[in-house]
């Protein structure tokens, strides 16, 4: 492995995953104080610093391993989760399809971000490597989270936002899958399932809403 090439990865990345896994969980934490759980507030998880939202194996450990045990063909890792007492929501079933929804949103969102500055930079002549490469992997981690986070399974988002719109019954079949749903869906990962039928697909209409979104800047910017 190059060391050089590890470290050039990690300071390209580093400032996007940063801000896209503390957004997503103080998203979630905000939306939940909005709709009446203010347990993530009162524990200083609605805040965007990135030291309340790391976990030491799943944000640092786990993706060093899998970089060095792949050669960075395949990374993943996850921050330690906001709490939300689902009973204190004033609708808890349509209100925490809010609060997982949030996450990603926010994500979106930041991708978006990244995206606009990737173009405002190249349209002022700006062709310093480093800083448009941290725009693209920006865009690209946050349209990764966005995706991954909405597949359909608990504990992910997706999973939480399809118990909320099942019926009660169906509803709480699914949520039953939550204690085995990490190990679920990392086999689901490694078996390639994932990637093809979900991320790869998803990923490319999401490219394709960014740049519809991004078309006043491509105008603007005459790219």
């Amino acid at each position: 492995m190059d060391i050089a090439q590890l470290i050039q990865t990690i300071a390209l990345y580093a400032l996007p995953v940063v801000f896209a896994i503390t957004v997503h969980e103080a998203a979630h934490g905000y939306a939940a104080r909005h709709f009446g759980d203010n347990t993530a507030w009162e524990m200083g998880r609605v805040t965007l610093n990135p030291i309340k939202h790391i976990d030491p194996i799943g944000t640092i450990l786990m993706p060093l391993m899998l970089y060095f045990a792949t050669s960075g063909t395949f990374l993943f890792g996850y921050a330690k989760p906001v709490p939300v007492r689902v009973g204190n929501l004033r609708n808890p079933k349509r209100d925490m399809i809010w609060v997982a929804l949030a996450g990603p949103g926010a994500n979106l969102v930041q991708a978006f971000f990244w995206g606009a500055l990737l173009l405002i930079l190249q349209g002022v002549g700006v062709t310093e490597y480093f800083f448009l490469k941290m725009c693209q992997g920006g865009v690209l981690v946050n349209v990764v989270m966005f995706v991954f986070n909405l597949f359909p399974l608990p504990p992910l988002d997706g999973g939480r936002i399809l118990v909320g719109l099942l019926p009660y019954r169906q509803a709480e079949l699914v949520s039953r899958i939550e204690p085995w749903g990490f190990f679920i869906v990392m086999a689901l990962v490694l078996a390639g399932i994932v990637s093809k039928l979900w991320m790869q697909p998803l990923m490319g209409l999401t490219y394709g809403l960014l740049n519809l979104l991004l078309m006043p800047f491509s105008f603007v910017f005459g790219q």
